[in-house]
C-alpha cells in the first residue's frame, strides 16, 4: 500500500508539474509583458469571481483555464471554457472530506456550469451575467444567479494605475441560503441519492433569493485583494455534516499573478477556514512560444533566370532523363522543407506535385511551401501548378495556382487575401498513369518508440487512477493506400488495476477496464487498412484486425465531402468481437455489430458539429451530439453527449454519455513545428451505454483539415 500510496504522490505531482511548466513556459515567452487585454481573475469553483461567488466578467473568447481550490476540507479542480464572447462553460470534479454521505471518508461529485453575459460592460452599465452552476450533475452545489459587476480605474501601488471592481449578484439555490430577501416558488432540497446527470428544469431560480456582493482591487499587474459577502450558508456542510465550521459571511483574500498565465490566491474564509486556490489560464491565440521554422525560400521570376527561347518550350522537359532530373530535384527542394515528394506529373504547361506533409500542423503553409519549390524547379513554360497534398495514400485536394500569380504577388500589399483570391480548389483525383512516381517511398517500413498514458477517473475509492509505460510501434505500407500497423504495449507503472469492479447490468464494452488492466505487456492494436477514393468526393477506408485493446474485427467506412463544402456525410458500418483480457490474439463470447451513419458541418467562428446516429458496442441504438470549437493552430476544446433507448436506470450513474474534450498542440507548447498533439478525453462516469468502438484512421479528420475552409482559414501562412 506505501508503493501505491507513493505512486499516487508521484502521479499528483507529475501532473501538477506538467501544469506548471506550461505557465512557465508562458513566463520565458512572455514576462514581463502584461499588456495583453486583462483576463478576470477566478473564484472557487474556476469561473470569473471574487473568491467563493461569481462576478458578471467573461474570460476572453476561447481561453481555457484550469483550477485547483482547497478550504475547510473541501477540494474543487475545475475546467473551464469561454467557447463564444458570451457563453463559457465549466466542469468540476468535487471532494468534501466527513461529508457523512454513502459511507466514504471524502465525498466525490461532478459537476457542469455554464454562464451567459447579458449585458457587456459601457460606460454607465456594469456587465451583467446569468448563471447556472451544478445543472447537470447530482446537484450538492446547485444554484443559479444574476451578477453584475462595473470597474474603476483606481490609483495603484507606488503611485501606478489600479482597478477597482465592484460586484453585486442575486442567488436562487446554494446562493440563496443564506440572507434571503424573498422567495419565488418552492424548490426541493439535495439528497444526493439520485444518479446525476438529468437537467433539474422545474427548480431553476426557485427557492429563497439572497444577495451577495465583493469586491476585488487589482493594485497593479501583480498584487489584487478581494474580499465578499456570501450568500452561501453551507448547511449540508456545517449543519449536517461536520466539513467546517461557518462563523461568518464575509471573506478576504490576496492574490498574486506569477505570470500572465499563473496565478496564486491565499484566503480566509467563513470566519474559521484559511484557503488557498492555484488557476492556470491559457489562450489557444497565445502560444507558449512562437513557433521557429526556417524561412522560405523567395521566389525568383521566371524572367530572371529563363534567358533561352529554348526554356520556354514544352519539348524542354519532354525527355524521360529531364523529367527524371526535374523529379529528382523537387525531391531534394521539398525534403529541404521537411516535406516528403509522392509524385510529379508534367502535361504540357501544367504540372501536379503530389507530397506528404509529416511535419507542419498547416498544409496552407506546405502548400506555399511546395510552391516556392516548383517555381525554382520546373521549366519555365510550366504556368499552372497544381498541389496535392496526400494522407494515407489519400489525395486530400488540389490547389491551382498561377505560377504568374506567385511570381507578382509574394511582397504585394495584401498578398495572402490576393493570391486566394486568384487560387482554385478542386477535387483530387486519381494519380494519372505516367506519372514519375518517387519510386523510394514503397514498400515503407517504419517503427516507432513513445510514451503513453491510460487514466482511469472518478472512482469513489480513488478519484484518478493512470498506468504509464511505453508503446512499441511498427507499420509496412506495400502500396499507396495501404498499411500494415501494430502496437505492443508495456506498462512500467499504475494503479488502474487497483479500480472498483464493474456493476452495470448492459454488456461490459467499457467498465471492464480493471479486468484489462490486470496484464503488464499487451498487444494494443495489430490491423491491416486500405484508403481509396471510389469516386468524386467520395473516401473510403476498410480495416480489419485487433483494432483497439478490447474489441477486433471488420470496419468500413465511406464519406462524402466536397472540397469546397462545409458538410460532409458518412457511414460506418463493423462487426468486431471482444478480446480476451490478456490482450493477445484470443476472443471472448461476445459479438456485436455496430455502426453509425455521420454528419458533420464546419459552422462559423471555428465549431465543428457532429451528430452520429446508429447501434453502440452494448447493442443499444441512439444517437452522439458534439460541438467542438477548433482552431487553426491545432487547438480544440469541445463536449458530447449520447443518448440511446437505455434508460437512466439501466445506464446507471450519470444517466447517460457524456463529456469534455481537448487537444493541445505540442508545436504549440514547443515552438517547433509538429504534427503531434496532446488529448483528452474526460467523462465524469465511464459507463456501456452509448459506448462507441475506436477505429484507427477514421476518415473525416484527416480529410477536413486539407479542405478549402481550413486552408483559407489559415491563408496568412502560405508565405510562410
Amino acid at each position: 500500500m506505501r508503493g501505491r500510496a507513493k505512486l499516487r504522490a508521484a502521479l499528483v505531482l507529475a501532473f501538477t508539474a506538467g501544469l506548471t511548466s506550461i505557465a512557465q513556459a508562458q513566463t520565458v515567452a512572455e514576462a514581463p509583458n502584461f499588456d495583453r487585454p486583462a483576463q478576470p481573475s477566478l473564484n472557487f469553483y474556476g469561473s470569473p469571481g471574487i473568491i467563493d461567488l461569481p462576478s458578471g466578467e467573461h474570460l476572453p473568447e476561447g481561453q481555457f483555464t484550469t483550477t485547483y481550490s482547497y478550504f475547510g476540507g473541501t477540494s474543487r479542480y475545475n475546467l473551464t471554457f469561454q467557447a463564444l464572447p458570451w457563453l463559457s462553460a465549466s466542469f468540476r470534479y468535487n471532494g468534501i472530506q466527513n461529508l457523512n454521505l454513502f459511507g466514504f471518508n471524502t465525498y466525490y461529485d461532478r459537476g457542469f456550469d455554464v454562464r451567459f453575459r447579458l449585458l457587456r460592460e459601457r460606460k454607465y452599465l456594469p456587465t451583467l451575467t446569468l448563471g447556472l452552476q451544478d445543472f447537470a450533475g447530482t446537484g450538492i452545489y446547485a444554484s443559479e444567479y444574476l451578477a453584475a459587476t462595473k470597474t474603476f480605474d483606481t490609483p495603484g501601488l507606488g503611485g501606478g494605475d489600479g482597478t477597482l471592481k465592484v460586484t453585486a449578484g442575486l442567488g436562487w439555490g446554494r446562493l440563496g441560503s443564506n440572507g434571503a430577501i424573498g422567495t419565488i416558488g418552492t424548490r426541493g432540497a439535495f439528497n444526493g441519492g439520485d444518479t446525476g446527470g438529468e437537467l433539474s428544469v422545474d427548480q431553476w431560480f426557485r427557492g429563497d433569493v439572497a444577495p451577495f456582493a465583493g469586491l476585488e482591487w487589482e493594485l497593479d499587474d501583480r498584487w489584487g485583494i478581494k474580499a465578499e459577502y456570501s450568500s452561501d450558508a453551507y448547511e449540508l456542510e456545517t449543519q449536517q455534516s461536520n466539513v467546517f465550521e461557518r462563523k461568518s459571511s464575509l471573506n478576504f483574500g490576496v492574490e498574486y499573478q506569477q505570470s500572465p498565465g499563473l496565478r496564486l490566491g491565499a484566503y480566509y474564509l467563513y470566519g474559521s477556514e484559511i484557503g488557498v486556490n492555484a488557476q492556470i489560464q491559457l489562450n489557444p491565440r497565445h502560444p507558449t512560444q512562437p513557433i521557429r521554422i526556417p524561412a522560405p525560400t523567395p521566389v525568383v521570376p521566371r524572367s530572371q533566370w529563363a534567358t533561352e527561347e529554348a526554356h520556354w518550350s514544352p519539348d524542354w522537359a519532354a525527355s524521360e532523363n529531364k523529367r527524371g532530373q526535374i523529379r529528382d530535384l523537387m525531391a531534394d527542394a521539398l525534403k529541404a522543407d521537411g516535406l516528403t515528394l509522392e509524385a510529379v506529373i508534367l502535361e504540357g504547361n501544367v504540372a501536379e506535385v503530389r507530397y506528404r506533409n509529416n511535419r507542419y500542423r498547416s498544409y496552407t503553409l506546405t502548400i506555399g511551401r511546395v510552391a516556392r519549390a516548383m517555381a525554382r524547379t520546373l521549366p519555365p513554360s510550366v504556368e499552372t501548378f497544381r498541389i496535392v497534398p496526400v494522407r494515407r495514400g489519400l489525395g486530400l485536394s488540389t490547389t491551382v495556382i498561377r505560377r504568374s500569380d506567385l511570381e507578382a504577388l509574394e511582397f504585394a500589399p495584401e498578398a495572402a487575401d490576393a493570391l486566394v483570391a486568384v487560387t482554385g480548389f478542386q477535387n483530387a483525383g486519381p494519380l494519372p498513369e505516367g506519372a514519375d512516381f518517387s519510386d523510394e517511398l514503397y514498400p515503407a517500413f517504419a517503427t516507432s518508440i513513445s510514451p503513453y498514458a491510460a487514466p482511469a477517473y472518478f472512482d469513489p475509492d480513488q478519484p484518478f487512477r493512470l498506468d504509464v509505460g511505453l508503446d512499441f510501434g511498427a507499420s509496412y505500407a506495400p502500396a499507396p493506400g495501404w498499411l500494415v500497423s501494430g502496437t505492443i504495449r508495456h506498462r512500467l507503472a499504475g494503479n488502474v488495476e487497483d479500480g472498483r469492479a464493474s456493476n452495470s447490468v448492459l454488456p461490459r464494452v467499457r467498465t471492464n477496464q480493471v479486468e484489462y488492466a490486470q496484464f503488464d505487456t499487451t498487444l494494443e492494436n495489430l490491423y491491416v487498412a486500405r484508403n481509396w477514393k471510389p469516386a468524386s468526393d467520395l473516401y473510403a477506408r476498410a480495416t480489419v484486425g485487433l483494432l483497439e485493446s478490447n474489441f477486433g474485427g471488420v470496419s468500413g467506412e465511406v464519406l462524402w465531402k466536397p472540397v469546397n463544402s462545409r458538410l460532409a456525410l458518412g457511414v460506418e458500418g463493423n462487426y468486431v468481437k471482444q478480446r480476451d483480457f490478456d490482450q493477445r490474439f484470443s476472443f471472448q463470447e461476445y459479438s456485436v455489430f455496430t455502426g453509425h451513419a455521420s454528419a458533420y458541418y464546419e459552422a462559423p467562428r471555428g465549431f465543428l458539429a457532429q451528430v452520429d446516429v446508429g447501434r453502440y458496442l452494448a447493442g443499444d441504438v441512439g444517437a452522439t451530439f458534439s460541438v467542438d470549437k477548433t482552431f487553426n493552430n491545432g487547438w480544440s476544446v469541445g463536449g458530447f453527449f449520447t443518448l440511446t433507448n437505455v434508460s437512466a436506470e439501466e445506464f446507471g450513474e450519470g444517466s447517460f454519455d457524456k463529456g469534455i474534450r481537448f487537444r493541445i498542440p505540442l508545436d504549440w507548447l514547443w515552438g517547433k513545428p509538429s504534427r503531434n498533439a496532446f488529448g483528452l478525453t474526460v467523462r465524469p462516469t465511464q459507463r456501456d451505454g452509448g459506448a462507441r468502438l475506436s477505429v484507427p484512421g477514421r476518415l473525416y479528420g484527416q480529410i477536413r483539415e486539407g479542405h478549402r475552409k481550413s486552408l483559407v482559414d489559415q491563408k496568412a501562412r502560405i508565405w510562410e
